[in-house]
């Protein structure tokens, strides 16, 4: 028999309704989304309203000046005097001209590089675990903390340090909002952390600019005259040109902006501390949360298997986006409305959202809708990117997307290459919104 959700939330007292959303979105959301696309596509409760349609989520977050990132605001580092990050800005200069050029720095044309390093770094983790490993920590989190190392060029520094600067600000950014309905202790301890973890990346990323500054500019002009003599000669000897060493922090001071164009140091190190913030986290729920369901589904598991073992990445690169559909990082994506306005006017479902009213555009449920996918229900590899909103969508849309569409299979990849692979334990979230623990074994 299945289950009425909407029956259940109506009979419900006012303090009790928005609880008993939240329970489901964690624990049951496909069953539930499909409810409310199907009998209330927009649900207002008295924390906020829910968007369930793919075409009204799509119109929701079309229009950042509309539904904003307001609540970012606080959390990045926006105040009076302070910018902050990109990501909490709508469609506004900064925003515009700082994920342009980092857009630029990220080059497509990276990205073989960058998966091979990933590889590199999976298969060597995995050579020394000897058969047995807790992937949470020490391949999920650790495979992009050595990517953000060794490819953005936040060196000079623990990986543990990077992985709990990275988790502090998801979690204090993406799951400490009134809609989480944290207790005012955990709110608190979570801002605190977060705070804690915000000056000592900003520390660091002040030694690492002027660091890195030094090399640049002192180094590349001594050697690179050198170097440009020691590559005419390599040419003619039809060797390989040696090449300065490279990475995203050092493109960025190596590239000189014009005064007008308001790229100055500071602004350099925002944007590196915001690649990192981006990479760990979301990779590591990402990947632990595809392994298990394909460990869990035993055609799944064999089919990835299959995918994996080819030479060509298109099939586990497809898999693995089929899975995030039924297994994201997280079922919405959270906007404020900025004024009135009426979504899905001239409908039978027609509903003015007031000014303040924090919005969760069911991205989930978006990607189950028949409006963008056939047989939604069904596991189908074969399905249009286009509607996939595992990176976001419109101006919000994840900066490093492509460096992700990288790394996320091919960290599964590398582990359904392993033989006799099986869990050991269940995943644990230790009552968080991460995982934090899961153990495997193979035959090593």
């Amino acid at each position: 028999m299945t289950k009425d959700y909407l029956k259940e939330y109506d009979a419900a007292t006012d303090s009790e309704k928005y609880p008993l959303v939240q329970k489901w979105m964690k624990t049951e959301p496909l069953p539930f989304f499909k409810q409310l696309r199907e009998q209330r596509p927009i649900l207002v409760t008295p924390e906020c309203t829910l968007l369930a349609l793919f075409t009204d989520v799509r119109d929701c977050l079309q229009m950042p000046k509309i539904f904003t990132v307001d609540l970012y605001k606080p959390k990045m580092g926006v105040t009076d005097t302070e910018e902050g990050y990109l990501m909490a800005h709508d469609d506004d200069a900064l925003h515009y001209r700082e994920k342009s050029i980092m857009q630029g720095m990220l080059n497509r044309d990276d990205i073989p590089k960058v998966r091979a390093g990933i590889a590199k770094s999976a298969k060597e983790i995995l050579k020394d675990a000897n058969g047995q490993l807790d992937i949470v920590d020490n391949y999920c989190r650790m495979v992009p903390a050595i990517m953000v190392q060794e490819y953005f060029g936040l060196d000079g520094i623990s990986p543990e340090k990077l992985l709990k600067w990275s988790f502090w600000n998801q979690y204090n950014t993406f799951h400490n909002q009134p809609f989480d309905l944290n207790s005012e202790e955990k709110y608190k301890r979570i801002v605190n952390e977060h705070d804690k973890c915000s000056k000592e990346l900003v520390d660091y990323m002040t030694v690492l600019i002027v660091r890195k500054l030094v090399t640049v500019k002192i180094k590349d002009r001594i050697f690179g005259m050198g170097i440009k003599v020691i590559n005419l000669l390599r040419f003619i000897a039809k060797q390989e040109p040696i090449v300065l060493k490279d990475d995203i922090v050092k493109r960025m001071l190596r590239t000189s902006f014009a005064q007008q164009v308001d790229f100055p140091l500071t602004r350099i190190g925002t944007n590196a501390g915001g690649l990192l913030i981006g990479a760990v986290e979301t990779t590591s729920q990402a990947v632990a949360q595809v392994i298990r369901m394909f460990i869990e589904d035993p055609a799944l598991l064999k089919q990835a298997k299959d995918a994996a073992s080819k030479e060509d990445n298109s099939q586990i690169d497809a898999l693995v986006w089929e899975a995030l559909r039924f297994v994201p990082i997280s079922p919405y994506m959270f906007r404020q409305a900025s004024c009135d306005y009426t979504i899905a006017k001239g409908t039978d479902r027609q509903t003015t959202i007031a000014k303040g009213t924090n919005v969760l555009t069911l991205t989930q449920s978006a990607m189950f809708d028949n409006y963008a996918n056939d047989n939604p229900d069904e596991f189908n590899p074969d399905r249009n990117w286009y509607h996939n909103f595992n990176y976001g969508f419109a101006s919000h849309d994840c900066l490093g997307k492509y460096v992700g569409m990288a790394m996320i299979p091919e960290m599964v990849k590398q582990i359904m290459c392993l033989t006799n692979l099986q869990a050991v334990s269940e995943m644990d979230y230790e009552d968080g919104p991460f995982p934090e623990k899961y153990k495997v074994s193979w035959d090593s």
